[in-house]
């Protein structure tokens, strides 16, 4: 069992803050946005599908259970981005933060942050996409760069908004995303919260059991309802128990969809230029990592079982101003196994409180 370190303040050296947290958040006090950041509105579009959600509640969703956060209707919109079609959540005003998602099977933005998107949107204005290849948003992505496309449909996604510069906030796939979109386009980025990113040493060991379980689903017989529960319990959560049979059920759903199972956003790299996008899709093997201004919080669960936490390290050892946090009894899914310590966190660091 990892031992767990009672937390203290985030020490001011970007590599003094490698620690693991206890189970509890440590912060139990009502925040005050520092930002009084109008909001900007999408530009109007004949694409656009500008609706109320039908959930009233983020906690009336199939996929989470209640996690002590008052509800908020969520703005959903379907936007035209360079010939794509993006589908948007948003609720909440402040400066603009966006929520992307993992790239496990059947994900989406507001599932994967059900229990973050309340919390967050006292204070800022959320915004919680599809990413290609995903929930409501067109199907497909460029494999020869797949993070290189994510990045360019998310900063098509902020011109799109009318937004010069917003917040990130990446796990897993959308974390990769986040980074690649910060090391194109530093100036477009605010602060950044990544979670257990995707592309971090990928290059220099074989992968995880827990990748190999998610780039396998779609694969051999087909995705199953066996193999996804598997996946989610064996590898994503530290705590299986913790996941009702219902996100399963909604994931599995999701994960079916014709157009998906026909083109998979996630896969291994193929075919001639395999081993080109390989090499392009490892961050530590680029350069300018050591060079991005953009102030970033890195979470890693210390038992994340889909990417090596020692990805935590080498990021803390390239960016020039990045706090770690090791959360401990944790798997890959920080946001949802930790939510009251995440929340906690991240509106501390993205106000600047931190």
């Amino acid at each position: 069992m990892t031992p767990q370190i009672q937390p203290q303040s985030m020490p001011e050296h970007p590599h003094d803050s490698l620690r693991e947290s206890p189970r509890e958040s440590p912060h139990d006090s009502p925040r005050e946005s520092p930002h009084d950041s109008p909001r900007e509105s999408p530009r109007e579009s004949p694409h656009d599908s500008l609706r109320e959600s039908p959930h009233d509640s983020l906690h009336d969703s199939p996929h989470e259970s209640p996690h002590h956060s008052p509800p908020h209707s969520l703005r959903e919109s379907v936007l035209d981005v360079a010939g794509k079609e993006i589908f948007v959540a948003e609720t909440g005003d402040g400066p603009p933060v966006l929520l992307l998602h993992g790239g496990g099977p059947g994900a989406s933005g507001v599932s994967n942050y059900s229990r973050n998107i309340a919390e967050l949107a006292k204070e800022y204005r959320v915004i919680v996409p599809d990413l290609p290849g995903y929930g409501r948003s067109t199907k497909g992505v460029d494999r020869s760069d797949p993070f290189g496309y994510l990045a360019d449909s998310i900063r098509g996604l902020l011109d799109r908004l009318g937004l010069d510069r917003a917040h990130l906030v990446g796990n897993s796939y959308g974390g990769a995303c986040a980074l690649r979109l910060a090391l194109d386009t530093p100036d477009r980025v605010d602060r950044m919260v990544l979670m257990g990113p995707g592309g971090i040493g990928t290059t220099r060991a074989l992968p995880t059991p827990g990748l190999n379980s998610l780039l396998d689903y779609y694969t051999g017989d087909g995705p199953s309802r066996l193999k996804l529960e598997k996946f989610i319990r064996t590898h994503l959560v530290f705590n299986a128990a913790e996941v009702p049979a219902s996100v399963i059920d909604s994931r599995y759903r999701d994960s079916i969809d014709p157009e998906v199972v026909a083109n998979p956003p996630l896969t291994r790299p193929s075919g001639p230029n395999a081993l080109r996008t390989l090499w392009k899709t490892d961050f530590t093997r680029d350069r300018r990592l050591a060079r991005l201004p953009v102030p970033t919080l890195v979470l890693w669960g210390a038992a994340d079982r889909v990417n090596r936490p020692s990805g935590g390290r080498m990021l803390a050892d390239r960016l020039p101003n990045c706090d770690l946090y090791l959360v401990a009894n944790t798997g890959h899914w920080v946001q949802w196994e930790r939510a009251e310590l995440f929340n906690s966190l991240c509106a501390d660091f993205l106000a600047g409180r931190r």
